[in-house]
């Protein structure tokens, strides 16, 4: 089993999304190292049971499960932090997996659009409440999942909701490339603390992604993901080395593809527009009720 500095206490690692697809695969092979893995993802029978599943498959009875209705909802993400921060004070590792891809513009209760709030908020916000816990747990590591998809964007400060027109292909690469901008803020605003942070393209991975859109998209993503998509297996790799690689214990703010450090899309290197879309997320997050 993996320790912490206090040999008596194992190494907790928080996964989101991980009752399907890349998340459940990245969440089996850190079992299969003997972390302490907690599963993270929607409806409680169902975390429930994926963690039982990868308890028995891996052998590890450390393997638990906390639900969250959802992670699109700040209030919710701030539930799951108080919840996790309650059975785990000490963090190691937190892998913002859980995303999405929405066709059609959604808007949350929040009143915050479902794309924006999923993959680019609830990462953000998630991180910085665990943020005790991860210093706790130190040396300690964010891995967020991005996506080449964010190559050839731009962050639309002027609407960062895409209120006005909503290709969602275009919405999708967006998050992703504000979710590496947070990243490498987040890693500045970590740095020293024994916290890395760092981003991740698993490579286009066959699972369920898209299939929440239905119709011809839904079927489109499946035929191009049976054609082209690597297997969960292959998608974990990148993840979980970062997660784990002790040679990449310093390494943060980076953008990781195919198991190597990659400069990404230049937009993704403007640390300037990294600390602007900090602020102006912390801005909209700060103005919800029950997240300040």
């Amino acid at each position: 089993m993996i320790a912490t500095s206090d040999e008596h206490l194992p190494t907790v690692a928080i996964v989101t999304g991980a009752t399907s697809g890349l998340g459940r695969e990245i969440a089996l092979e850190l079992a299969q190292q003997g972390y302490q893995v907690v599963v993270v993802g929607r409806g409680a029978d169902r975390a429930a049971a994926v963690a039982q599943e990868i308890a028995r498959a891996t052998r590890n009875r450390l393997v638990e499960s906390v639900a969250v209705e959802d992670l699109a909802r700040p209030s919710e993400v701030r539930r799951l932090a108080t919840a996790l921060l309650a059975r785990y004070p000490r963090i190691s590792l937190l892998v913002n997996n859980a995303g999405a891809f929405f066709r059609r513009r959604e808007v949350t209760p929040d009143d915050l659009e479902r794309t924006f709030a999923l993959n680019v908020l609830s990462p953000l916000l998630l991180t910085e409440l665990l943020a005790d816990g991860l210093r706790a747990g130190a040396p300690s590591r964010v891995v967020n999942i991005a996506s080449a998809a964010h190559q050839r964007h731009r962050v639309p400060f002027d609407d960062l909701q895409f209120t006005r027109r909503f290709p969602g292909y275009t919405v999708y690469g967006t998050s992703k490339l504000e979710l590496i901008l947070l990243t490498r803020e987040l890693g500045r605003r970590f740095a020293g603390t024994g916290v890395t942070v760092n981003a991740v393209h698993p490579g286009f991975v066959a699972t369920g992604f898209g299939q929440n859109n239905g119709g011809t998209t839904a079927f489109t993503i499946r035929v191009l993901a049976k054609l082209f998509g690597r297997t969960v297996q292959r998608g974990a790799e990148t993840p979980v080395m970062v997660a784990t690689d002790p040679s990449l214990s310093s390494v943060t703010g980076a953008y990781f593809s195919d198991r190597r450090v990659r400069p990404g899309d230049p937009a993704s290197q403007d640390m300037a527009s990294a600390r602007r879309l900090y602020d102006a997320c912390e801005t909209i997050l700060h103005g919800l009720p029950g997240v300040a």
